[in-house]
């Protein structure tokens, strides 16, 4: 083994050297892992998170979370602000459009009652028309009939003049002769 020894390069006696020989042996050797305060690595990684999500949970979650929590408030108010805007004004509009009816309903009520004024002056104005045309032309009617009455009677005594007018000419020219006729021209120029 001396020989194995001296062609053997030369190791530094170390634990790890030592626990590399005696795996060369065929030996168990257990590991040693390094420790810090009783705490394996694994233990260290652990508390180091937890301090670390510690560190984090005191430093910013409860900012951020109280700031999440405001930003949602401040979009609240603002949305119940714009809710009350939109309400007044839906409130204003309902009371123009309520009073923009009940004007309607005025002026239509207004202009019924004027169409029946107008209706009743139209229907008045009609009747005095007829009754005015119905008594112009009655008149124009009986002034036709007495137009046609005096024609008439116009026309009959000029017939009666005419006839009698012949009739005196017939007994005069039957009655009367040049001596007769002589005697009565000497009567009419003596009456003169």
């Amino acid at each position: 083994m001396a020989n194995a020894q001296t062609n053997a390069p030369e190791v530094f006696e170390t634990e790890a050297a030592e626990v590399f020989v005696a795996e060369g042996h065929g030996e168990t050797v257990a590991h040693a892992d390094p420790t810090a305060f009783g705490l394996e690595p694994y233990q260290w990684v652990s508390v180091a998170m937890l301090v670390l999500i510690l560190v984090v949970l005191w430093k910013k979650v409860p900012a951020l979370i109280a700031g999440g929590l405001d930003n949602k408030i401040a979009e609240i108010k603002q949305q119940l602000d714009e809710a009350k805007t939109l309400r007044a004004e839906a409130e204003a509009l309902r009371d123009e459009y309520s009073s923009k009816i009940a004007n309607a309903e005025k002026d239509a009520e207004a202009m019924m009652e004027n169409a029946r004024h107008e209706a009743d002056a139209i229907l008045e104005k009609a009747e005095a028309d007829s009754k005015a045309l119905i008594e112009r032309r009655k008149k124009m009617a009986e002034d036709k009939i007495s137009a046609a009455e005096r024609d008439a009677i116009d026309e009959v005594r000029a017939t009666a003049a005419a006839a009698a007018t012949a009739a005196s000419r017939k007994l005069i020219a039957e009655g009367h002769d040049a001596a007769a006729d002589k005697a009565l021209a000497d009567e009419v120029i003596s009456n003169l």
